[in-house]
């Protein structure tokens, strides 16, 4: 049997853990599997791109398990009263090919992405950074908010979003984090004045320009998060030529990350090289950092791995029989043949069968 997390069995387990430990332990197990970067099968992931959108794969794996990720972008979901981003993922064991777990990761994903943004933040941000812009107050702000404050000691948060609604929505929602101001800024511009780090994670698919040279003070870090795919971008080329520049993963960056403006021989270095003691990072006070972030298979498998050991822990989500049973490997038409191979279904599973059987009327 499989385990199943769907979006209320993730979220209950997130508030049962708590959120500030849910990021905590996420950025360890990130950590854990960047350290050991050599070990894993990479690839940059694997794009359907639509006028409206993009669908991806997102696959990887080390000698002992596989994961992988189905992720959109469609920023113009929001207008249509849908999530402009959705995703589930699946966890197996490479010895047998086993599906381990079957997840959502719309949830997830929001959660691993603050937890990278932290990761990257302690390695490269100045020590003594206390406040933040965040552009973009979309559906991941919350999140980036709520880790750099618990995680990193941020304790002021500038925002802005072009949707004034959104804005409210984030204020109300931090209105929890009594201990981290919240100030409302006029302008990206305005939001950035001052900050220790820029958090940019914006949603249009263009080549945007939220960050500019003349908004770059000394000693910034730039988490950039909202440019991952063709076509997306956030910090004007200049700002990507003010500091060195960091990604998770080059080939996939070059293509969808904010690099993707720059000359193929544009100098970057893989977070994994700083994290390990490999590369530096920053090398003094007054020094700019670029985060160019664009999401990274491992982070998700990272995410997977972390889910599935709390839900044993817990046993969260429902067992499903994704994979037929193995009474006789060579006969699988014996389960339409006898109903009965298939007994002691979960519940479940049995109503969304049932939830598939024609209209009796109809089927006369």
């Amino acid at each position: 049997m499989t385990r199943f997390l769907d979006v209320p069995a993730t979220a209950r387990l997130i508030a049962q853990t708590g959120i500030t430990r849910f990021l905590g332990e996420l950025v360890d197990t990130l950590r854990a599997d960047y350290l050991r970067w050599n070990e894993f099968d990479k690839s940059p992931r694997v794009a359907n791109h639509s006028h409206d959108g993009v669908i991806e794969l997102m696959p990887v794996a080390d000698a002992t398990h596989y994961g992988f990720k189905y992720v959109n972008g469609h920023p113009i979901n929001a207008s249509r009263g849908m999530h402009t981003v959705m995703a589930f993922g699946a966890l197996a064991e490479v010895e047998t090919g086993y599906p381990l777990l079957l997840a959502e990761l719309t949830l997830t994903t929001a959660t691993r992405t603050a937890a990278t943004s932290v990761l990257a933040a302690r390695a490269l941000a100045r020590p003594d950074s206390r406040t933040m812009a965040l552009i973009g107050n979309g559906a991941q702000s919350e999140f980036q908010a709520i880790a750099f404050h618990t995680l990193a000691g941020i304790d002021e948060i500038r925002v802005y979003d072009v949707d004034p609604r959104a804005t409210d929505k984030l204020v109300a929602n931090l209105a929890a984090w009594p201990k981290l101001r919240v100030v409302r800024a006029a302008s990206p511009h305005d939001a950035t004045r001052g900050a220790d780090i820029v958090t940019t994670v914006t949603a249009d698919k263009a080549y945007a320009t939220i960050v500019t040279p003349d908004m770059i003070e000394p000693g910034m870090h730039l988490n950039a998060v909202g440019g991952d795919c063709p076509g997306k971008t956030e910090l004007h080329a200049d700002v990507l030529r003010m500091g060195p520049v960091f990604v998770e993963f080059e080939p996939q960056s070059r293509i969808e990350g904010d690099i993707q403006q720059m000359p193929a021989d544009f100098p970057v270095t893989e977070l994994w090289r700083v994290l390990r003691g490999d590369a530096a990072g920053r090398t003094d006070a007054a020094q700019v950092t670029v985060f160019d972030s664009v999401g990274f298979a491992l982070e998700d498998f990272s995410a997977l791995r972390y889910l599935y050991a709390l839900a044993q822990r817990h046993n969260a989500g429902v067992e499903i029989a994704l994979i037929p049973p193995a009474v006789d490997p060579k006969n699988l038409f014996a389960l339409i043949d006898d109903p009965s191979a298939t007994a002691g279904r979960p519940a479940p599973l049995a109503a969304a069968e049932a939830a598939l059987e024609p209209d009796a009327a109809l089927a006369r």
